[in-house]
């Protein structure tokens, strides 16, 4: 994206932990000014403050995706204090892992609240204020299990489904608007939860990685690169796309 003389403006969302805050720091350091959202008051105002001592301008704001109000009153007021936005990259989601038929309808409601309502909230209300200027990137956060099947993560898997076909339909409905959309769909990610999950015995580690085809998880940094590419005018012709970053995860057909 062509920057400005202060630098473009992004939004991140989910960005107090995780790819999220693994994003923020990648595109502080690219000359992006950032305004971040997150449920979690504590821990956004502990990433823009690291941020801005890195002298990167970076504005926190406290509210659920699913919340339209909030929503909204958040986009305004960052483009009133930082500018137009230029980039929004949909972070924010939860995890879902239980037997479906142990998942109750709140259970199911809430990760269709934040994956999937979120992600279309923060588009639509964005994306309005991108089609009027005729220009902008959406990059959404997806999983490889939006592609292949799980078991126990009927929400999970449904949602990130979901939000594949949302961003190809948002893609081709607004390319006219010189908006593009695309979505990322990582595997397993090496962040703070899911360190969590293998300290309690909630995730068995080497049969992960044995089913993965590079042996690893990836880093948030990783994610964060792809995100800055498709970000890029060297991405100017891609849209419309979900690109997998699972280290060959979905590719491999055998268990």
């Amino acid at each position: 994206m062509t920057s400005s003389s202060k630098g473009p403006v992004a939004l991140i969302t989910g960005a107090g932990s995780g790819i999220g805050l693994a994003c923020a720091r990648r595109f502080a350091a690219a000359g992006y000014r950032l305004a971040l959202l997150d449920i979690d008051p504590k821990a956004v105002e502990a990433a823009c403050a690291a941020l801005r001592d890195s002298g990167t301008e970076a504005l926190p704001f406290v509210g659920s995706v699913a919340d339209e109000t909030a929503v909204e009153s958040a986009v305004d007021a960052a483009e009133q204090d930082l500018g137009p936005i230029e980039l929004l990259i949909n972070s924010a989601g939860v995890a879902s892992n239980k037997p479906t038929f142990e998942l109750s309808l709140a259970d199911w409601e809430r990760v269709v609240s934040i994956n999937l309502t979120g992600t279309f909230l923060v588009s639509r209300i964005v994306g309005a204020k991108m089609a009027a200027r005729s220009r902008g990137v959406i990059l959404n956060l997806g999983s490889m299990f939006g592609t292949v099947a799980a078991p126990r993560r009927a929400g999970y898997c449904g949602t990130k489904a979901g939000v594949d076909m949302l961003g190809r339909v948002l893609a081709i409905e607004w390319a006219e608007h010189g908006i593009r959309v695309n979505t990322i769909a990582p595997g397993y990610v090496r962040t703070p939860f899911v360190d969590d999950l293998i300290a309690e015995g909630r995730m068995d580690e080497p049969a992960l990685l044995g089913r993965t085809p590079l042996k690893r998880m990836a880093a948030p940094e990783e994610i964060a690169d792809l995100a800055i590419f498709l970000a890029s005018d060297a991405a100017a012709f891609i849209t419309g796309q979900t690109i997998g970053i699972d280290g060959g995860w979905t590719a491999y057909g055998y268990v």
